[in-house]
């Protein structure tokens, strides 16, 4: 772990922005200045980014269809590259899916028991999240014991069951793709599904019973992709803190007006609405609605959304960046963590000045990625990254 103080102009304390000096020790920071000092002038000195849900993962565990990858070394290549976007708390959310491949059971408990396995062995703190279809009623029971052994304290309810699945038929391109990627005959695909359509009725109770059952664990519990607010109180009563991405800005209303956190994605922000013509977050962030904003399917736009909110004048550099740091630490309990304290977590993110470019990510006290001349800085000062607690 590092022992060091950094010199900048710009370091993002908690009250704002002002010319400081932060140090590092024993992977946390303290006020006491350190050796050795390195100046990082031209750099801007963050709280490391806290990403509460980021899928783009999956290309490394399963780059191509029918080429999956080490379930470790794609979990591993996904630290360096959550690292090298300034991201130090990443949940890495996955799917118990009744769509198969990489989103079936089979392949959940794979990543998941993967996931332990590096603990110890990244800088960058990985989180588990299960994505659970509510349709998979059959596997409420197991759940709760798998997620205490897989030591997953965070669930997500989606509902991706076509609502027309009735008007389908084996036949149907929606089916046929599906199918494929599930690795099921076309014919075995929709009759699943049809399946669970006609037990549709049974759902809300069974997820009642899970609910109950994960606030005793005292599982995080979420939405994904709420249409509208109508479902809203009664996924409150089942303890529903968080609503991810919410189709409407009706949904998000909802939400708040049930004491929820909304998380929106970066790439909308960045884009201006979703690639499936929902809803304009920025909208959504001008009105007060957003409490924090995810990565989604795109590590690099946690940082472009940041930068795009403060040109665009919807909110400036520090209440944005508070969107990705000090708020979805919040969200996921995490105390120690999400501004620059002294006593909290030494997690870092330095910005070229200039270009707004990651330069440096620090996550515990260890260096998780260093790039360009500010290595060289670190290096002339004899800065090494190399320890056994990193």
């Amino acid at each position: 772990m590092l022992t060091a103080s950094f010199l900048s102009n710009e370091i993002l304390w908690p009250h704002g922005f002002e010319r400081g000096v932060l140090s590092l020790s024993a992977g946390l920071i303290t006020q006491e200045v350190q050796q050795p000092s390195i100046d990082l002038a031209g750099y801007m000195i963050l709280p490391g980014m806290v990403d509460v849900h980021g899928d783009a993962f999956e290309r490394h565990i399963a780059p191509r269809r029918g080429l999956v990858n080490d379930r470790i070394d794609g979990i591993l290549a996904t630290e360096a590259e959550v690292a090298a976007n300034g991201i130090t708390t990443a949940v890495l959310p996955q799917f118990w899916s009744w769509e198969g491949g990489i989103r079936s059971p089979e392949f959940a408990e794979s990543f998941f028991q993967a996931m332990r396995s590096v603990r110890g062995r990244v800088a960058t703190s990985l989180i588990g999240q299960l994505r659970l279809e509510v349709h998979m009623v059959d596997d409420f029971e197991r759940l709760p014991d798998l997620l205490s052994k897989w030591d997953v304290n965070y669930v997500v309810f989606n509902d991706h069951l076509p609502p027309d699945i009735l008007l389908m038929n084996e036949q149907s391109p929606r089916i046929v793709r599906q199918a494929l990627r599930a690795k099921r005959s076309p014919i075995k695909h929709y009759r699943l599904l049809s399946d669970l359509r006609h037990r549709r009725d049974g759902v809300p109770a069974a997820v009642d019973r899970l609910a109950r059952k994960l606030r005793n664990q005292s599982v995080l519990i979420g939405t994904h992709d709420e249409a509208d607010g109508t479902c809203w109180p009664q996924w409150s009563q089942r303890g529903a803190k968080i609503s991810e991405f919410p189709i409407t800005a009706e949904a998000a209303v909802a939400a708040k007006r049930d004491g929820a956190l909304v998380v929106i994605g970066a790439p909308n922000v960045v884009r201006g609405g979703s690639h499936n013509g929902n809803l304009d977050a920025r909208e959504l962030v001008a009105a007060g609605l957003v409490d924090v904003i995810a990565s989604d399917y795109h590590y690099p736009s946690l940082l472009q959304a940041i930068k795009s909110l403060n040109e665009r004048n919807i909110s400036d550099f520090s209440a944005a960046w508070s969107l990705v740091s000090s708020k979805p630490a919040a969200l996921l309990g995490l105390s120690d963590r999400g501004q620059l304290s002294s006593g909290l977590r030494a997690d870092i993110v330095v910005l070229h000045q200039e270009t707004g470019r990651v330069a440096a990510t620090i996550a515990g006290g260890c260096v998780s990625y260093l790039s360009g001349p500010i290595a060289e800085r670190f290096m002339a000062n004899g800065v090494s990254s190399a320890s056994a607690d990193c």
